[in-house]
């Protein structure tokens, strides 16, 4: 492994900017799906042959429906379809797996489960397209029968950092209050579909916030106004616990009530006629989108929990910074990244680059030592790392699986 290490000391810039998608936007319902699923095959494939084999159903589309929300319940007229896509092994010595069911029950299930004004039965049809692995990459992740380590499928880049400005943890805050299970049961009329926007100019953070409102629970649009307000007001809460920033809160900023104009659903989500989704064009692991951060294009969700450095090496990556700065005195910031090699072991990545923001007066001689040991620590075991997405202890963005 070739390693690089450069310090330097931490500047705040005069803007900054950074985003969550919640539960229900359509973008994180194609992420948690294609997680969820791979986490359930993996369980699948442990349970029946003691070790997870090949897979990787990382592919997701969701094609919004149509629908006539209304005060006090309107009707969906046509429904949204999932298309679940991947590569997964189907047959072993002669057995079939139930790998299509599996993508219909983890999908019904996921949406019963965290929508809760749509019907996964009548609002949501599911197609499975998953097919079988390709003969080399199978035979790559089946080597290690004979050799006793992963190793990488892919060439593919991932990467961390930490820890979370005021900001990010602000937008990761207001998302998660609004979504909150004691939230949604004083405000059923609140959808899980929620997006936050954060802009900070100075000292203050614009917070700009949408949140689909769930027609069946408001009579009219003053019940509606006072829902957007509870939004309002949830969100300044959550993220005044989290920063000491000016907050400029805005919900729902395309209303134009006078003309009744305003962001209504039926099922909570915009996903049920306004809105499409995709697999991996939302949060990355750390669950928030940080264009001022070090990010990569890879779409973790989905991808196997051992060969597949895209998730693997993002996770390893994030774990690492914030071990670097809980751990080492100095460290106020870190930036990781780790370059696989298609056919090297997991814990060999061909390149790690680490990045310290230091406090005044720190030398970076004396932390290299120490950097270098816990990103060793995280890739040594790395073999274990599916352990702890199965039993949740590890997840990808958070989301609820």
């Amino acid at each position: 492994m070739e390693w690089y290490l450069d310090a330097r000391p931490a500047a705040p810039g005069a803007v900054e900017i950074a985003e969550r998608k919640g539960t229900g936007h359509p973008d994180t319902i194609c992420d948690a799906l294609t997680e969820r699923l791979s986490l359930e095959l993996s369980r699948l494939y442990e349970e029946r042959f003691g070790t997870i084999l090949h897979h990787n159903v990382d592919k997701a589309l969701l094609w919004g429906g149509a629908a006539e929300p209304a005060f006090g319940g309107g009707r969906v007229t046509a429904p949204m379809e999932i298309y679940l896509a991947g590569r997964a092994t189907r047959e072993v010595r002669g057995e079939t797996l139930p790998v299509d069911e599996l993508v219909q029950q983890v999908t019904r299930d996921w949406l019963g489960e965290n929508l809760h004004a749509l019907d996964p039965e009548r609002d949501v049809r599911v197609h499975s397209l998953i097919r079988p692995g390709s003969a080399d990459l199978t035979e790559l992740f089946l080597r290690r029968e004979s050799g006793g380590v992963w190793y990488a499928n892919d060439t593919s880049v991932g990467v961390g950092f930490a820890p979370l400005s005021a900001v990010e943890r602000a937008v990761d805050a207001a998302e998660r209050r609004v979504n909150a299970p004691d939230f949604k049961a004083a405000h059923p009329e609140t959808g899980e579909d929620v997006k936050v926007m954060g802009v900070r100019r100075g000292d203050t953070l614009h917070l700009t916030v949408g949140c689909a409102m769930v027609d069946r629970d408001l009579a009219d649009l003053d019940a509606y106004l006072a829902a957007r307000e509870a939004v309002a007001e949830a969100v300044r809460e959550a993220a005044a616990a989290v920063t000491d920033l000016e907050l400029d809160v805005a919900v729902n900023a395309a209303d134009v009530p006078e003309h009744e104009s305003i962001y209504l659903t039926t099922t909570g989500t915009s996903a049920e006629a306004g809105d499409d989704g995709e697999a991996g064009r939302g949060n990355r692991v750390n669950g928030l989108i940080t264009p001022y951060r070090p990010m990569t294009m890879e779409s973790v969700a989905g991808k196997n929990p051992v060969t597949h450095v895209g998730k693997v090496y993002n996770l390893i990556a994030s774990r690492a910074a914030e071990a670097m700065v809980r751990e080492v005195d100095g460290i106020e910031g870190a930036e990781v990244y780790l370059v696989s090699q298609i056919g090297r072991p997991v814990p060999d990545p061909q390149a790690a680059h680490v990045r310290l923001s230091l406090a005044d007066g720190t030398a970076a001689a004396g932390l290299e030592a120490e950097a270098r040991r816990i990103l060793n620590a995280e890739l040594e075991a790395s073999p274990d790392l599916w352990r702890l997405l199965l039993d949740g202890t590890v997840a990808c963005d958070r989301w609820p699986l």
